[in-house]
């Protein structure tokens, strides 16, 4: 009897871990609050690349992860400016230096972006039948916003790739279709 006991307990255990592991690897992404949206002072939101900018009162989600990274991650191509005075507000985080908005640099949500474990690292775009390899540069910032060091912009959602004109242009999508686009994407 005591040996049947032992034989369960260590199958329930084995269960257990097993079903542990499974759902590290299948992990859902889920928010992790909501911030309240203040007016941005007049003037102070850069509205280029048609940025969002903050409402008051307006309840914006937050994330502290994003989904599991894998060889073809889905992910939602954003534009975003790498210069001085664009919409991408401060230096980028992994280096503390402006980008040419012709060189193809990216910010990753705060998931991907990992403490900067993919800081100045190349990852692979795939779209429009194309592949370009950026740069990771930056945090697409999922944890904050609707505040001065955010450009008074909401919080990056779980699933952003925000990318240079350059990534845009490689891709050939059409100027005027710039904004927002599926992609895949995946360390390279």
């Amino acid at each position: 009897m005591e040996t049947f006991k032992l034989k369960a307990s260590l199958i329930l255990v084995a269960i257990l871990l097993f079903a542990d592991c499974l759902n590290v690897e299948g992990q859902i992404c889920r928010p992790s609050g909501t911030i309240r949206g203040k007016n941005p002072p007049p003037g102070k939101c850069n509205q280029d690349n048609d940025s969002d900018c903050c409402k008051e009162g307006q309840l914006y989600t937050k994330y502290k992860c994003s989904p599991p990274v894998s060889s073809h991650t889905k992910a939602y191509l954003t534009l975003n400016g790498f210069e001085k005075k664009e919409d991408g507000g401060a230096p980028s985080e992994c280096d503390n230096h402006y980008h040419s908005d012709d060189t193809p640099v990216v910010a990753l949500s705060t998931g991907w972006y990992n403490k900067g474990s993919r800081c100045l690292n190349n990852i692979t775009i795939t779209a429009n039948g194309r592949s370009v390899v950026a740069m990771v540069v930056d945090e697409c910032d999922s944890t904050m916003g609707c505040d001065s060091d955010h450009d008074y912009q909401p919080p990056c959602r779980n699933n952003i790739v925000d990318a240079s004109r350059a990534v845009w242009k490689a891709l050939g999508v059409p100027h005027g279709q710039w904004g927002g686009l599926d992609i895949t994407w995946t360390d390279a």
